[in-house]
């Protein structure tokens, strides 16, 4: 199965010049979504896990199973002003502007090994926040796992230091 086919390009979106990748075809696909799981899962036979780190919002759908199968826990990393208890955030640029990530201060404890999972590598802006909010905490991060990485962007050179997969690659 090629799970590649079942990620739409959506031009100009959310912005002219904007090549959107869609992965609401893939999740909406049963036997694509488990083929999706499988890969990314595979790419960390042998890893202790204790903590997903899924970013707002893509990186909550695959996240979230990831956890599930890692039998570890799930931390969501948000838009300011989203998460009800204390956080501490990073700042980041995208492709098409800057925006900010906030994490609950108690997610991440001193030395849990933790997965970063979100849906596109692209520029790494946002990737780049996570591992520095995990860093902060004084979580040992294990791999920087995507399910499709935009490598014409480089953003693999902002967070290089760390172990990356991607289940896909443009």
């Amino acid at each position: 199965m090629q799970i590649k086919n079942y990620i739409r390009d959506i031009q100009d979106f959310p912005k002219e010049g904007i090549l959107f990748k869609d992965i609401t075809p893939l999740l909406n696909d049963p036997i694509a979504r488990e083929e999706s799981l499988k890969i990314l899962l595979d790419s960390l036979k042998g890893q202790k896990i204790d903590k997903v780190v899924g970013a707002e919002s893509r990186g909550f759908f695959f996240g979230m199973l990831l956890a599930d199968k890692l039998n570890a826990g799930f931390v969501p990393v948000r838009k300011p002003k989203k998460l009800p208890f204390k956080t501490i955030s990073a700042s980041y640029d995208l492709e098409y502007g800057t925006d900010s990530l906030e994490m609950h201060i108690d997610a991440i404890k001193k030395g849990d090994r933790v997965l970063i999972h979100d849906d596109v590598l692209a520029t790494g802006g946002t990737a780049k926040a996570l591992c520095d909010l995990v860093n902060e905490l004084g979580g040992e991060i294990v791999q920087c796992n995507f399910l499709m990485e935009l490598s014409f962007l480089n953003g693999r050179e902002k967070i290089n230091e760390n172990p990356i997969f991607a289940a896909i690659t443009y």
